[in-house]
């Protein structure tokens, strides 16, 4: 084998291999270029090495594939890079784009929970309905309260992230079909209102709010967020707007997906308050301020990074790039 001639013929390639392994992001085409260079590249090796082997010329080539390897199989900096840019901007600016949505449904369940819960406070004959007068007495006085701290923390945490996230995949799995994301979010504020209900007719209202509060205001706006997402999601294919409603509900989906992702994290951190600050001995205005707090920084992060990346352009969806090839759509 001529090695000069290899050189000669092959060193585009190499240069070329080279350049793309040191690239942080690639689109489909630059994966298709990468893998075709490296298996070349690796042939061109396996020549020098069985007839002209040129102890230089295998250094050079062994570390090129060794550094285009890494970058396919080992992308962790590329992983944490793009996780630190769907938080600081992607997932943000979902939430920020869909604000209407989750603020309305968060206003509309709130109204709905303080109607039916002063609706029922008024009508206690419909509550006898639904549970006797030991079982109140029970809940009231020992059940509410012992909810929160029978469990040992991590396990109670662990069952609460998993539910309320569960709640939300829901709303979001049934944005298809819209009316069942309804159902859902009404049976969560149903429960909700009957037991403040009951609290605030035995004079128990201080205590329900002191221990709804802690970690209802970031956990309940999250299952709103949920529930504003879902509904979006099913009015995506019934009014698509310029797009087809494929495309419109592709589009939403992906974003959709998206945003339960970003909503894990939000879940952990409302768990965490309900099993370590709503049981703990701290005072009322202690424990009532950390959700405050938690809901307030939520609220900044959606209104100052998420329009932030709004106004850049940043829709919540994969790129362009990520996105591919699209076939034209002939009328």
């Amino acid at each position: 084998m001529d090695l000069d001639a290899l050189i000669t013929r092959r060193r585009a390639g190499w240069a070329r291999l080279r350049e793309l392994s040191r690239l942080r992001r690639l689109t489909g085409p630059q994966t298709d270029e990468l893998l075709a260079e490296y298996a070349q590249t690796s042939t061109d090796l396996s020549q020098v090495r069985s007839s002209s082997p040129d102890a230089s010329m295998v250094s050079r080539l062994s570390v090129l594939i060794s550094n285009a390897r890494l970058s396919m199989v080992a992308p962790s900096g590329k992983g944490i890079a793009a996780a630190g840019e769907f938080f600081a901007a992607s997932f943000p600016a979902a939430l920020y784009r869909m604000r209407r949505w989750w603020i309305t449904v968060a206003l509309v369940n709130f109204a709905v929970a303080v109607a039916l819960g002063a609706w029922l406070v008024y009508n206690p004959v419909i509550e006898n309905t639904l549970i006797n007068t030991a079982q109140v007495q029970q809940l009231v006085n020992a059940d509410f309260e012992s909810y929160y701290s029978e469990n040992p923390p991590v396990s109670f945490g662990s069952l609460v992230f998993i539910n309320n996230a569960w709640v939300a995949a829901q709303c979001i799995i049934f944005g298809v079909f819209g009316l069942p994301v309804i159902w859902v979010l009404w049976q969560n504020v149903a429960n909700v209102a009957i037991v403040g209900s009951l609290m605030h007719a035995n004079d128990r209202g201080a205590l329900f709010w002191g221990l709804i509060a802690p970690h209802g205001l970031l956990e309940l706006t999250a299952i709103f967020v949920a529930g504003g997402v879902g509904l979006r999601l099913f009015w995506s294919w019934v009014e698509p707007g310029p797009r087809t409603r494929l495309a419109s509900f592709a589009a939403e989906g992906r974003t959709a997906v998206g945003i339960a992702l970003g909503l894990i994290p939000v879940f952990f951190i409302a768990g965490v308050i309900e099993a370590f600050v709503t049981p703990s001995p701290l005072p009322t205005w202690a424990r009532v301020s950390i959700g405050v707090l938690a809901l307030g920084l939520f609220l900044a992060y959606v209104f100052t990074l998420g329009r932030k990346a709004h106004l850049a352009g940043v829709t919540g969806d994969l790129d362009r790039a990520s996105l591919g090839d699209e076939l034209a759509v002939v009328d």
